[in-house]
This record gives C-alpha cells, sequence and structure tokens, in this order.
C-alpha cells in the first residue's frame, strides 16, 4: 500500500464541495493521492468538526494503522487542528504530512480508546465515551463493579465512562476532572444520582487505571431498557443487561505539531 492515500471523510457534500476540491487540489501538489476506500489510506482526513472526527473515526474502523487529521471551520475545535478555511494552513499541513509519511518519518500522538461489550457481545470501540442513560422518565438502577468486585448500586439518570481526551466532553459538563491522554485510565461520572439509605453512590467522579474492567450490571425494577452512547451516536438495543467497559489495545493516531499539546488544546477550547 502506498505510503501517501488520503480518504476524505464528510456528510454535508453540498456544503463541503468547494473545500473538498481545493483539498484534493492542494494535496495532489504534494504528492498526496485521494482515494475511495479508506481501507486503501494511511491518512484520513474528516471535514466538519469534531462531531465529523467521532464519525470518521468510527466509520474507518477506528484503524490503527493511520493517521487522522481533522479540518473544521474555524479555530475552536478540540480534535481538529485546521481550518479548512485558512489555505496557507491547509497547504502547510499537507507538506508536511506528505513529506513525513513519505519518508516515514511523521511525529503522532496516540488517543486511548474506549472497548464496551453489550451482553456480553463483542467489543465496541469509542474515543470520547460511553453512556448509560434512562429512556424514559424514571431513574436507573445499576450495579457497578470494578474487576468483579461490587462497589456500589447506583440510582439515577445513568453514567458515562470517558477516556482521557473524552474528559473535555459530557463527563465535563457532569463536573468530572479533565485527564492527561499520557495518563490512561478511564473516568467514571454520574448523571443525577440518587443517596439515600437504599442506595448510595460515591457521589463524585472517579478514575480506573489501565486493565481495570469496569461492570455495571442493569437492575430489573420496570427500566430495563437504557439509551447506549458511544461517543456522539445511540445505540438501537431492545434490552441490555449488562455493559463491560475497559480501555483498549488500540490507539487513535493523529498528527503531532509543535506547540499543539493537549493542553494547548484545552486552553484554545475553554480559556
Amino acid at each position: 500500500m502506498a505510503r501517501n492515500n488520503v480518504y476524505l471523510y464528510y456528510r454535508n457534500k453540498q456544503r463541503h464541495e468547494t473545500q473538498v476540491r481545493k483539498l484534493v487540489e492542494v494535496g495532489k501538489r504534494y504528492g498526496l493521492n485521494v482515494v475511495q476506500d479508506h481501507k486503501q489510506a494511511n491518512i484520513i482526513v474528516s471535514i466538519g468538526g469534531d462531531g465529523a472526527f467521532l464519525q470518521a473515526a468510527r466509520f474507518t474502523g477506528f484503524r490503527d494503522d493511520a493517521i487522522y487529521v481533522g479540518f473544521a471551520e474555524g479555530p475552536n475545535s478540540f480534535y481538529c487542528d485546521f481550518d479548512i478555511n485558512d489555505l496557507s494552513s491547509v497547504e502547510a499541513i499537507f507538506k508536511e504530512t506528505g513529506d513525513r509519511v513519505s519518508n516515514g518519518e511523521i511525529e503522532v500522538r496516540r488517543y486511548p480508546l474506549l472497548e464496551a461489550s453489550i451482553n456480553g457481545g463483542p467489543g465496541m470501540l469509542c474515543l470520547n465515551e460511553c453512556s448509560v442513560k434512562s429512556s424514559i422518565i424514571k431513574s436507573l438502577a445499576i450495579e457497578v463493579y470494578i474487576d468483579g468486585f461490587l462497589f456500589e448500586t447506583f440510582r439515577g439518570d445513568g453514567m458515562v465512562i470517558s477516556t482521557p481526551t473524552g474528559s473535555t466532553a459530557y463527563n465535563k459538563s457532569l463536573s468530572g476532572a479533565i485527564v492527561d491522554p499520557l495518563i490512561h485510565c478511564l473516568q467514571v461520572s454520574e448523571i443525577a444520582s440518587v443517596n439515600n439509605n437504599r442506595y448510595r453512590t460515591l457521589g463524585s467522579a472517579f478514575l480506573l487505571n489501565r486493565g481495570r474492567k469496569l461492570s455495571l450490571r442493569i437492575i430489573e425494577d420496570g427500566n430495563d431498557y437504557p439509551i447506549i452512547g458511544m461517543d456522539n451516536e445511540a445505540l438501537s438495543l431492545k434490552r441490555t443487561d449488562s455493559v463491560d467497559i475497559q480501555l483498549s489495545d488500540k490507539e487513535l493516531k493523529t498528527v503531532k505539531l509543535t506547540n499543539n499539546t493537549f493542553w494547548h488544546k484545552i486552553q484554545r477550547s475553554f480559556l
């Protein structure tokens, strides 16, 4: 497989048609070939912001043998380092990426992925978070196990389990901590927990190290059909009895640029 094949992922073809044409033209100038099958590419480019980046990663199977590059419309995007309307930055990244990929010298940033198994089924990956939420106007009861040990019994609107990069998303809105991606861990955050004489939870987010297995067992009490979210998509399931979550051995790779660490991104996005 050629080491300079690019796959472009974008949903709004009409809106991004002109921008995509420019990307293709610039890419060709720097020896990058646009392909129609992502399996033939070693560079996957998303267009449209963080949501499109998450969808691109899922659509292409969270490939660990490819580099992901995100383009957004404007500078305030977490996963997308580049403004697609800034042609100079587009040229710079395509030149740098093309040169380094062709020479096998590209530097990459690695983001941890979550792997979730529903009802004992095959593992599914996500980059931001896996959420388990009540689908009706009734609280949800969950037994929370850590490595097989019953840690607590939760009742409330649900739980969010996030990666370090996902700690800046849904998790942050729940007052969870922002975690450096160099710390490979899971973060577990509650959504509107109920604490009384029968149900008692920690009442705050907590971290689990790589290698730990988190198991959520849904208690049958008339609310046995929670919504399972994987990043920005909801799974369509008739019934969920259990969700087992751990860090995957796979990681998602993006271009590593000077003065663009995770904390540069945090400052740019929130401060």
